[in-house]
């Protein structure tokens, strides 16, 4: 074969490959393209019921925009409207208790995301820098935890809340999650492993302690890692709905998820107001938007430091 056949042949198999790697690109486009359309879907559906007019639901079912246009959902869900008003705008004058729901949600989400990321933190600094006896058993155990199904501790958690008088009140509602999770323990302990020991032990030399290295060196610099933890906590503790319900069914203490539950078998004939529902779903995805939002960017730089990749 001469060369001018041969640089032939290269080029049109070096033609062939980029052919090739562009129909693999477009294919793998399109596949991210139906994926996250059918994430998305959902939402935009909850938006454009949320939108509709609650008469026009049922009766346009197939439309992909809303037939009737109205804000009078969101009014009725922020209590802008008198109940006569609600059925008036198409609702069933059933009250949300949005803004007071919201409140408790806000509250109990705070009041576990600081707790858990702070104890969590500490118990992972000590089994990554702390050397007693049992350590990576007893680490080994309770990270074993994490198979056991969240179910399963529900019925004896409820019992001790119910002997200690905290049946819907805040302190029943956060305790069982207050301290810790293995989940938290585990993830922040990866991350402390990957950190350089030398900066604690330049610290030691010049006389700073333990508490100090910590909280002066080690927990600064793994700002990443407690952010991500908290947007996990936050996240989980915003979308509870079974340990909320059976321990803060009281409108004094209902969070959102147990509010919307609630609006849902309101309804004393018919189908629901989806109208409202969603409305109220819509809104309440809104702080946590806001919240990945603010953080997202913590959670990228934190995941080659924790072994996740």
């Amino acid at each position: 074969m001469s060369e001018q056949e041969t640089a032939v042949s290269a080029e049109e198999h070096l033609r062939s490959l980029k052919t090739e790697r562009r129909r693999r690109g477009i294919l793998i486009g399109i596949g991210i393209a139906i994926i996250v359309g059918l994430t998305i879907l959902p939402l935009y559906w909850m938006l454009r019921t949320s939108l509709t007019f609650p008469t026009a639901i049922s009766r346009y079912p197939r439309s992909i925009l809303p037939p009737v246009w109205t804000v009078g959902n969101f009014m009725r869900v922020l209590g802008l409207v008198s109940p006569a008003e609600a059925v008036a705008l198409g609702g069933t004058g059933q009250a949300l208790g949005f803004v007071h729901a919201l409140r408790n949600s806000l509250i109990v989400t705070a009041t576990i995301t600081a707790t858990q990321v702070f104890f969590s933190a500490c118990a992972a600094y000590a089994f990554a820098r702390l050397r007693f006896p049992f350590r990576d058993s007893l680490f080994s155990l309770y990270v074993g935890a994490l198979m056991i199904p969240l179910i399963v501790t529900v019925i004896p958690n409820f019992a001790l809340i119910r002997q200690l008088g905290w049946l819907n009140t805040y302190r029943g509602i956060v305790a069982p999650f207050f301290f810790m999770t293995p989940l938290a323990v585990f993830f922040m302990r990866q991350f402390f492993v990957s950190i350089n020991r030398e900066l604690e032990e330049s610290a030691y030399l010049d006389g700073a302690g333990r508490l100090t290295a910590a909280f002066r060196i080690v927990f600064p610099i793994s700002k990443p890692a407690l952010m991500t933890c908290a947007i996990i906590v936050a996240t989980t503790t915003w979308n509870e709905y079974l340990w909320m319900l059976i321990v803060g069914r009281d409108r004094a203490v209902r969070v959102l998820t147990v509010a919307l539950g609630i609006f849902r078998q309101q309804t004393p004939q018919g189908a629901p107001d989806w109208g409202g529902l969603m409305a109220g779903t819509m809104l309440a995805t809104v702080p946590i938007a806001i919240v990945f939002l603010l953080l997202g960017k913590h959670v990228v730089n934190s995941i080659g430091h924790t072994g996740f990749r």
